[in-house]
């Protein structure tokens, strides 16, 4: 079902990213591999790719900038084709307290964590429901449940998504696209922990941090199964019971 389909993955030269990278080429998908600034990482990821026989492109995007979403798919399109698989797994994670938090620090957050994938699943969108076929994923947080420990910005903008799935999800559903979302916690590799996490192992249940090769199995079981939509997944470590 997904071999031979081209995927986008933002934020594709983070931890997470670049093994939802790895993975979406092994299962036969061209890959588009975002990102912002660190250039030689995608490039690398691009290479390994490309080395393996896959087909790989590595394009660059600030989305902050509210029209850069419709331009990154733009360069897909121009360099693999219409896109089947959008995986919106960027994000910002400032730490702040709700003391802390200006206009400023609050706008720019809901710009990149939740602006830039309800634009990129706009943008989408059209050319999927004209194919009958498309799978959305945005990579969410346990803050969205919890409000967790970044700050009330990136917690909001995570339980944003949420409603964007839903929404979507029940409108497209029809059309053999499904819209999910995954909301990992404390996965190690990642800028989202701080930079001695070894000590936040001790509240995960299973007594360890998540590890982003498991998210990556959890989002292509996701990605692979047409009857799925409308669902936020968790993967905690047993952290929060759902």
């Amino acid at each position: 079902m997904l071999k031979g389909r081209v995927a986008v993955v933002t934020g594709g030269s983070g931890g997470i990213g670049t093994v939802l990278c790895r993975r979406l080429a092994a299962e036969g998908m061209a890959v588009a591999v975002h990102y912002r600034d660190r250039n030689e990482i995608a490039d690398r990821i691009v290479a390994e790719i490309v080395d393996g026989g896959g087909r790989a492109v590595a394009i660059p995007a600030d989305l902050l900038v509210p029209r850069a979403a419709e331009l990154l798919i733009d360069a897909v399109e121009q360099e693999l084709g219409p896109v089947d698989v959008l995986v919106a797994n960027h994000g910002l994670a400032h730490k702040a307290g709700f003391d802390e938090v200006d206009a400023g620090a609050w706008d720019e957050t809901m710009a990149i964590n939740l602006r830039a994938p309800y634009l990129l699943a706009r943008r989408v969108l059209p050319s999927m429901l004209d194919r009958g076929f498309g799978r959305i994923l945005f990579v969410s947080s346990v803050a969205a449940f919890t409000g967790g420990i970044v700050g009330p910005h990136y917690a909001a903008s995570k339980a944003g998504l949420h409603g964007l799935t839903h929404h979507l999800a029940s409108r497209v559903a029809q059309a053999g696209i499904t819209v999910n979302a995954i909301a990992p916690a404390l996965i190690e590799s990642t800028d989202m922990l701080p930079d001695d996490p070894g000590y936040l192992a001790g509240v995960v249940p299973i007594g360890r941090l998540g590890r982003p090769a498991e998210v990556a199995d959890m989002a292509l079981a996701m990605l692979g199964n047409e009857y799925l939509t409308s669902k936020v997944i968790a993967l905690d470590g047993g952290m929060h019971p759902r």
